[in-house]
């Protein structure tokens, strides 16, 4: 698979005239990302844990070879904080079976006031079957220990790679064989947008890490006024540029904004 590229979330008000017609109904929001993106990391899902029936239904509207990664629960990470794992990890999962084959990775971004439980983390990871991807985003520097580090690659999870400002907020840690990259608020103007070496120096960190054969996930999360959707789009083609197959990304003069 390519580095698949897309934004935290599709349903943004502020990305009307740019990825999005004004005159577009929300309904059909998804329809038209699908058509431009061939991923996204279902956010929402963090917030409120959607039914069976509602993944099952954004399958239906997505074309094959769609990845829909979602964020787990704050049930999980932020009330249990990672404890008696086994009871919400098997209600994200029945939920999240509605996706079928659209199903990607799994996001546990931990509360940035946890700090490092290791054998906590463990037990959690314990609890997904190795057919399903984890990702683990640590906001606590605790965290940052080879302790951690064994128990993420033991169990085949990836460390998300967090930015923010334009750089790095986490360990460049390889704990899997695969990625995942989440770009949360650059630096650039107007706020909060990347600049372009930002962007150059993140496709050169994710060529350096992962070969062309090894899937890559990489979703920004700067949603305001669309920044994601034009940062997408510029990262997309930097990747390329060095050689990499990339997931489709709508051309530039299909956007709104420049």
């Amino acid at each position: 698979m390519p580095v698949l590229v897309g934004t935290s979330g599709w349903q943004y008000d502020s990305w009307r005239d740019v990825l999005y017609e004004r005159s577009l109904p929300q309904r059909d929001w998804l329809d038209r990302y699908v058509e431009a993106f061939a991923t996204v990391e279902n956010n929402s899902a963090f917030y409120r844990l959607p039914t069976r029936e509602t993944f099952q239904s954004w399958r239906e509207r997505t074309p094959n070879g769609f990845v829909m990664a979602v964020k787990a629960s704050r049930y999980l990470s932020h009330i249990k904080r990672l404890r008696d794992a086994e009871e919400p990890v098997r209600r994200l999962l029945d939920a999240a079976a509605g996706l079928g084959d659209r199903l990607g990775p799994v996001l546990i971004q931990l509360p940035p006031n946890l700090r490092a439980e290791p054998d906590r983390l463990s037990e959690c990871l314990d609890q997904f079957p190795r057919a399903v991807r984890v990702a683990v985003e640590p906001r606590h520097e605790s965290w940052w220990s080879d302790e951690v580090r064994a128990v993420l690659t033991g169990h085949g999870a990836a460390l998300c790679w967090a930015d923010r400002g334009g750089r790095p907020v986490t360990p460049l840690w390889r704990t899997a064989d695969w990625g995942y990259v989440r770009l949360h608020e650059g630096a650039a103007r107007p706020w909060p947008s990347y600049g372009d070496q930002a962007l150059r120096s993140w496709a050169e960190r994710l060529v350096g890490a992962w070969s062309d054969s090894q899937d890559v996930f990489a979703y920004f999360n700067n949603d305001p006024d669309g920044a994601a959707v034009r940062n997408a789009v510029r990262f997309a083609a930097a990747v390329r540029r060095r050689g990499r197959t990339v997931s489709r990304t709508p051309a530039r003069d299909e956007l709104g904004v420049s």
